[in-house]
């Protein structure tokens, strides 16, 4: 029926139209549909795999039609409404992505992500032309991924047609094989190539593509067995008498050469061959069986590790480099860079290989195209690419197209752009025949140099905040050039006057420069006048300025350019030493200052100490006259159970007053004094104060115990808080906090795990937040065991593709940070900067996959205002931090030198006061005294002095008389 009504009305809308024109036409837009179809059929079978029947029931309608769009979308509508409306929204929102995703690629053509994401969208809307076309475009500025080329290849295949579209996807074919090595494209190229050996020629270019393959993956030890075999099993298929011969040498080629499964391919040649095996062929096999033990240790290695095994890469790349086997050394380096093709070490490594060793022209600027493909943003990639194209001859046309590409790649410095810059220049300047006065080339080098300048001075500038070449080396070559092959100091010396007017003129080994290229190409008159200028001008070495100037003036001047020589010299150093001693002299005044600044913050210091020691010694006075007064008067107070605890009944309870005491003598009691109970004091004292055991360290635990740091000192239950967080990692034997003399927690703990495996787990905790404050998980580690431990998991060194936002507001999250970096690439981390109290620094660390989004998400993002607040984004590279020195153990003066836990961690410290209340302190003597009464000494201890007699109420009576 679809059928019917879409024939009907096409045929119906060609009525009008006469002739062969609207015939083709008409054929056209059949085939356009046709293909168009097939596409979205092929989409749609890939969907099922991946979404399973409920799709199917969804396209049902849409996917079984065979008409037009709008006969089926209304068949479907009228069936479904709920599913038609389903589907015109999801479809008006891929379009609205689609041309969001095309207006991004506009803007920056070198966004990886964006060339994904539209493909897949055109490939589901099933827009061939579109889907071509962005394939087409990405393919230009990047090397596509293996599975990228697969499925850009099923799609061709499955529409080819006709004996073009099997010529254009052979094409496909072809530029898929150069971008990596990739066995399974090659034996997707072979399978597919077969489908053509009816058409002329078809078998000799079967037999071509297999070739290639195996020249390109047949040594590949994992994967070459599967291209050996397809190609053995077509020529099996189509072996004649005469033919058998082809399969012999295929199986004696394979097992010549070091591969996985060789034995199984060995015994099913000896079950294939009628005659038996030759034994030139076993040596040959015994002889690679040999090497594949040798190999295997690496390719094991290979298979062990996670991708994308640098390492295992760079191994067995210098095991290959020992052997010195060309072919198998370029199978290493290509194997290596399909895991690792943003690696620019590994492109420069491979591309010397091969420039130096090798020289194959094809093969030498395949891979210089390649690798700057791959990472466009390395300098040195691009230089090397131009050296090889004028190494090899490439017209003039295409180094230029190259140098221009280059331009537009994204460097991330300013330096990188006067390298490649000078890098052209150097080529350019090797084409101009200087023998001749004018030529078209010697115009195109000085156009060059200029628009150097002017490239410089614009585009780098307003970039990068710097022109890149503050020592203008550009410039200087120009100069040279013309001064040395043109002859035309005039124009070197216009030169130099602008270098020293873009604040060179200070140094003196630029007008020294100067100065030399006048000694070798000019003449004496500009040499002095170049000197005399230098002396005036020079800030950083005049002496040296005015020592050439004399000795000049003694070889070549006359006696009065000598004596002005020597005024001018014995002038300007005489000035430049006033200069020295005004600098000095201020420097001086200003370290002074400085010092006067720190003894007035010490006596302020001073003062201050000396303020609070009084205080504290006002107080103590006062304590001291209050614990008089209760031990005159409070003998006549009925004695509370504590009490007697403490001194163990050494005063009598009330009512057994001593024979002569005062209440017997006058027959009344004395006045009580109104203290609160002591049961309320020690309840005070004890909620300050914990009554913790000490648990002295176990070292030997150290592997199975972390290190808790940076808690909240206010935390009420430090174990029962951190427990259940650490639960979570493995069984935990103990949480041991750590509080003060006080009993105040200090706001870091030790926690040991029963495993050392969940110790290594609990590490992953670190910087979770705890009320508030980011916890600090480390190993435990005895530093004075380990002085160099370094706690600091974050890398200081350059990450190209990690990136240092700083500027940020102090509001800002962790999600919406992301979610403005998400849009330059893939983001794999972010990291916002806190203090100790887990309070925002308004820093951020964002790691992207690679270096590339990296560096296009700094071109995009520096300078971008976030609320206000203007950022500022670069490629992260911390500098190196001071490592403080040791200081010495200091000795005093008449004694031996102390050890420095004597004064704790910090030395001495600045003062010697005890900040322990004095009802908390322990006596440190056999005589201390007690609250209340004197204190028991411990068993076995001995006084040092004889015990003072007791006294009675009596004798307190009389000291209070006295006063």
């Amino acid at each position: 029926m679809a059928t019917a009504a879409a024939a009907s009305a096409s045929e119906a809308e060609a009525e009008p139209k006469a002739g062969p024109e609207a015939e083709g036409e008409e054929d056209e837009a059949k085939a356009a549909r046709a293909r168009r179809k097939v596409l979205s059929r092929a989409v749609a079978a890939a969907t099922y795999k991946t979404m399973g029947p409920e799709w199917d029931q969804q396209e049902e309608g849409v996917s079984e039609s065979d008409g037009d769009e709008e006969y089926a979308m209304a068949s479907s509508a009228e069936s479904s409404p709920g599913e038609y409306e389903w589907g015109y929204d999801e479809e008006e929102k891929n379009q609205l992505e689609i041309e969001r995703l095309e207006e991004q690629l506009s803007i920056n053509v070198y966004d990886y992500n964006c060339h994904v994401d539209l493909i897949r969208l055109l490939r589901l809307e099933g827009e061939l032309t579109k889907v071509r076309m962005a394939r087409q475009k990405m393919s230009e500025i990047f090397p596509l991924t293996e599975e990228l080329w697969l499925e850009w290849l099923h799609d061709e295949t499955s529409m080819a047609a006709g004996g073009l579209d099997r010529e254009h996807v052979c094409g496909l074919f072809e530029s898929a094989v150069k971008d990596y090595i990739c066995p399974n494209i090659w034996l997707e190229y072979g399978q597919y190539s077969v489908g053509g050996i009816g058409q002329k020629g078809g078998l000799e270019k079967v037999r071509s593509v297999f070739e290639r393959a195996l020249s390109s993956v047949g040594l590949h030890m994992t994967k070459g067995l599967a291209i050996w075999e397809a190609y053995r099993e077509f020529e099996s298929a189509i072996a004649e008498a005469a033919r058998l011969e082809k399969v012999h040498s295929l199986f004696r080629r394979q097992l010549a050469i070091p591969l996985y499964d060789m034995e199984a391919t060995f015994a099913e040649y000896e079950e294939w061959s009628e005659d038996p095996i030759p034994e030139s062929v076993i040596q040959s096999y015994n002889k690679a069986l040999q090497q594949l033990e040798k190999y295997k240790p690496y390719e094991e290695a290979l298979l062990q590790a996670e991708a994308p095994r640098l390492a295992e890469y760079q191994a067995y790349i210098d095991f290959e480099m020992k052997i010195g086997d060309p072919a198998r050394i370029q199978l290493i380096f290509e194997r290596a860079l399909v895991e690792n093709c943003l690696v620019p070490d590994l492109w420069i490594r491979y591309s010397q290989y091969l420039d130096r060793q090798l020289k194959v022209k094809d093969l030498v600027l395949s891979a210089h195209s390649r690798a700057v493909r791959n990472c466009p943003w390395t300098v040195a990639l691009w230089s090397r690419y131009l050296l090889a194209l004028e190494r090899h001859g490439v017209e003039h046309r295409v180094i230029s197209v190259t140098f221009e590409k280059a331009l537009s790649a994204g460097f991330i410095q300013a330096t990188d752009y006067v390298e490649i810059w000078q890098a052209y220049l150097d080529y350019l300047r090797r084409r101009v025949d200087f023998k001749q006065d004018s030529s078209k080339e010697l115009e195109e080098l000085r156009s060059a140099f200029a628009r150097a300048l002017e490239y410089l001075k614009q585009e780098v500038e307003e970039r990068f905040n710097e022109s890149g070449d503050p020592s203008c080396l550009i410039m200087q070559n120009w100069a040279r050039i013309e001064a040395r092959l043109c002859n035309n100091m005039q124009k070197a010396r216009e030169l130099w006057d602008s270098i020293m007017t873009r604040g060179n003129a200070k140094f003196a080994n630029m007008w020294l420069e100067y100065y030399n290229l006048e000694r070798a190409h000019g003449d004496t008159q500009h040499c002095r006048k170049a000197l005399h200028r230098a002396v005036q001008c020079t800030s950083d070495y005049p002496e040296h300025v005015c020592e050439v100037l004399l000795t000049m003036e003694r070889t070549e001047g006359t006696l009065e350019d000598w004596d002005i020589a020597v005024q001018k010299t014995e002038t300007r150093l005489a000035r430049v030493n006033e200069q020295r001693i005004k600098a000095a002299e201020k420097e001086a005044a200003l370290a002074q200052q400085e010092e006067e600044k720190v003894e007035q913050r010490k006596r302020a210091r001073a003062e201050k100490k000396a303020l609070k020691k009084k205080k504290k010694i006002r107080g103590a006075d006062k304590h001291r006259a209050d614990e008089d007064d209760e031990k005159e008067w409070g003998d006549d107070e009925e004695e509370q159970p504590s009490k007697r605890r403490r001194v163990e009944n050494s005063v009598p309870p009330a009512g057994e007053a001593e024979p002569g005491s005062e209440a017997n003598l006058s027959g009344s009691s004395a006045p009580t004094a109104t203290e609160p109970p002591l049961e309320l004091k020690e309840v005070r004292v004890g909620a300050r104060r914990r009554d913790v055991p000490k648990v002295p360290h176990d070292s030997s635990k150290d592997g199975v115990t972390v290190f808790v740091s940076n808690l909240p000192y206010g935390l009420g239950e430090p174990a029962a808080t951190l427990r259940p967080l650490f639960e979570a990692c493995g069984d935990v034997v103990e949480v041991r906090p750590i509080f003060s003399n006080r009993g105040d927690f200090r706001g870091y703990c030790y926690v040991e795990f029963r495993e050392e495996a969940a110790a290594l787990q609990a590490l992953q905790l670190d910087r979770q937040s705890v009320e508030g404050r980011p916890m600090f998980v480390s190993p435990c580690v005895d530093k004075s065991k380990n002085p160099d431990f370094k706690v600091f998991r974050y890398s200081t060194a350059l990450e190209k593709h990690k990136l240092f936002v700083s500027g940020l507001p102090f509001s800002c999250t962790k999600e919406e940070l992301e979610e403005i970096c998400k849009a330059h690439g893939t983001v794999k981390d972010i990291r916002l900067v806190t203090n100790r109290a887990g309070k925002p620094k308004g820093l951020a660390y964002v790691e992207y996959e690679n270096e590339s989004q990296a560096s296009q998400a700094v071109l995009k993002m520096d300078g971008m205002t976030i609320r206000e607040n203007v950022i500022k984004v670069a490629i992260s590279n911390p500098p190196q931090r001071k490592v403080p020195e040791k200081p010495e153990a200091r000795r005093a003066s008449g004694s031996a030198l102390l050890p420095r836990q004597v004064y704790g961690a910090r030395g001495k410290g600045r003062t010697q006061l005890s900040l322990l209340p004095r009802a908390l302190q322990r006596p440190s003597a056999g005589t201390a005294q007690a609250e209340n009464g004197p204190a028991v000494p411990p068993a076995g201890a001995t006084p040092a002095t004889t015990e003072a007699p007791k006294m009675s109420n009596a004798d307190f009576a009389k000291l209070l008389l006295r006063k």
